[in-house]
């Protein structure tokens, strides 16, 4: 791995304290109780918190390994973090207020902190995007296999994004024509797509440079990574068959 420069460190100490509220919020689960599945649960600061923090890790540490002006990634991660940071806080926010994060607009404020997290959602979307194409756009570097790994990781990512958007979108619609009780059911059948394809950005680039510390071939890790790209291009396909099965 390249060594982090100070702003790096920063958004992995982001990252981590991220992990560590959502761990935090698994010790509250564990003594205060209650559901884990629903609406109002500790479940969502504990996996948002989880899943965040883990996505700005691996994405600060995968996008050094792009094509891209410096200042441009430093800008774009600086933002990225800071709408990380945002969207735990509203969830783990309204997780302590017992009431819905997200599709809540039963109050001035729930719609507040509600429409916050859409636009900080769609903010993740078009800075994801943005690095997504630049993966394309230019041959990242890396040892062998990194490339196909970071872009293929940025492919799926976008599919993570999508089926994010989806139920977002479904929920707001579902809300605003007054089927508020559907509107938290409705994201059910594509938590599984959006679960699996997120952290395809973190998995496949490291399993790339943890084959680069073997001494196997190059032509031997570029065909474990392709085949570790198909493997979990399967696995986001069957989430997918079951998302628009059980739609």
């Amino acid at each position: 791995m390249k060594n982090p420069r100070p702003a790096e460190r920063l958004w992995h100490a982001t990252g981590v304290l991220l992990v560590l509220s959502g761990l935090a919020h698994l010790v509250v689960f564990a003594v205060d109780g209650g559901p884990w599945d629903g609406p109002v649960s500790w479940r969502k600061p504990v996996t948002f918190g989880l899943s965040f923090g883990v996505t700005l890790i691996a994405v600060t540490w995968v996008t050094s390994y792009l094509r891209v002006d410096p200042r441009l990634r430093t800008v774009l991660l600086t933002v990225f973090a800071a709408d990380c940071v945002v969207e735990v806080g509203g969830i783990t926010l309204q997780a302590w207020r017992r009431v819905p994060s997200h599709m809540n607009m039963e109050t001035p404020f729930d719609t507040a902190v509600s429409m916050t997290l859409a636009v900080g959602g769609a903010v993740l979307v078009a800075l994801l995007t943005v690095f997504a194409v630049v993966s394309f756009r230019h041959r990242p570097d890396g040892p062998a296999g990194m490339a196909l790994a970071v872009r293929s990781g940025f492919a799926i990512l976008l599919v993570a994004l999508a089926s994010g958007a989806a139920m977002i979108a479904r929920g707001v619609v579902l809300t605003r024509t007054g089927h508020q009780e559907a509107a938290y059911h409705s994201t059910a059948p594509l938590k599984p797509l959006h679960g699996v394809s997120l952290h395809a950005v973190l998995v496949l680039p490291a399993l790339a440079w943890l084959l680069s510390r073997t001494s196997w071939s190059e032509r031997v890790r570029r065909r474990i990574v392709t085949a570790a790209v198909g493997c979990y291009a399967a696995a986001v396909a069957g989430a997918g068959v079951w998302a628009v099965l059980t739609y």
